[in-house]
């Protein structure tokens, strides 16, 4: 379950390490000949303009809960009218450097797959091929009384016929900020018609695990399958503040592999690391491809 007890407690600010080349070529030794897997969560997308919740000086958000979105129609409707306008935010984001490194280093196989906790496909669209979406993917919708998906481009369709000029008449306003969980920052919404379950009339809900509910169990199950089949665990741009990620990482220190951590402040796992790197990702880990490509 991703939680709210814990989910608000920002990282600590930290100066980053003034030589993480250095770094990358210390992790380049410790790795070489090994097979990793990555868990990744927000602080890799960054660079890719998505905005996160707890890296050194974001500002303070609340994200969706499963309580609030099954609250009311009323709710509903201000969270759809949102995401009708900042989910196109995350789908125009292309991957970054630390990404393709990631890709890179799955074809020459020290990446044995990817945990990412991350809903927004860049690893994918990056090259990787062995992901685990571990809290889901804004490019689906699911019908939460028949199971039916379907793409967030085929719902986008049905909210510009429900809903025509409503997007052109938001955009007219200026700027609109994008939160991360790729919902626009828009305060009136009433007006906004939602559309249901073509095909039971059921509710739609992005295919997301929000704070409150639980990582499917067969998902758990891929994460800690390719856990137990590596030598060694890299987390990247991760705090590891909410327990569904941090779980992957403590079965690895349990079962004495060793783990290594590129992210910019502090996490939850840095009394384990091997080695931990306080640095940006899209820095140290093309450095570090390009090291044991060498």
């Amino acid at each position: 379950m991703r939680t709210r007890t814990d989910a608000w407690i920002p990282a600590p600010r930290t100066e980053p390490d003034p030589d993480p080349l250095t770094q990358s070529r210390q992790l380049a030794e410790l790795t070489a000949g090994r097979r990793l897997v990555v868990v990744t969560g927000a602080g890799l997308s960054t660079p890719s303009g998505i905005p996160d919740y707890r890296s050194p000086g974001s500002p303070p958000r609340t994200p969706m809960t499963i309580e609030m979105f099954l609250s009311s129609p009323d709710f509903r409707r201000h969270y759809w009218a949102r995401n009708h306008l900042g989910w196109r935010h995350m789908d125009a984001a292309r991957p970054n450097a630390a990404h393709r490194a990631l890709a890179r280093l799955e074809q020459t196989g020290t990446v044995a797959g990817v945990i990412t906790q991350n809903v927004d496909m860049l690893h994918l669209k990056a090259g990787s091929r062995r992901v685990v979406d571990l809290h889901g993917s804004y490019g689906r919708v699911r019908c939460l009384q028949c199971g039916r998906r379907l793409s967030r481009h085929a719902l986008d369709a049905r909210f510009e016929a429900a809903n025509p000029g409503f997007r052109e008449s938001v955009n007219g306003r200026g700027a609109i900020e994008v939160a991360p969980d790729a919902d626009a920052v828009l305060a009136e919404t009433s007006g906004f018609v939602l559309v249901d379950c073509p095909t039971c009339s059921g509710i739609l809900k992005p295919d997301i695990v929000y704070f409150g509910e639980t990582v499917p169990k067969d998902v758990v199950a891929q994460s800690f399958a390719l856990i137990d089949e590596a030598d060694a665990v890299l987390v990247a741009g991760s705090s590891l503040t909410v327990m569904s990620g941090l779980r992957f990482v403590k079965r690895a220190a349990r079962d004495g592999k060793e783990v290594f951590i590129v992210n910019r402040g502090a996490t939850r796992a840095d009394g384990v690391a091997t080695l931990k790197i306080d640095h940006r990702c899209e820095v140290v880990l093309p450095a570090l491809a390009d090291l044991l490509e060498a």
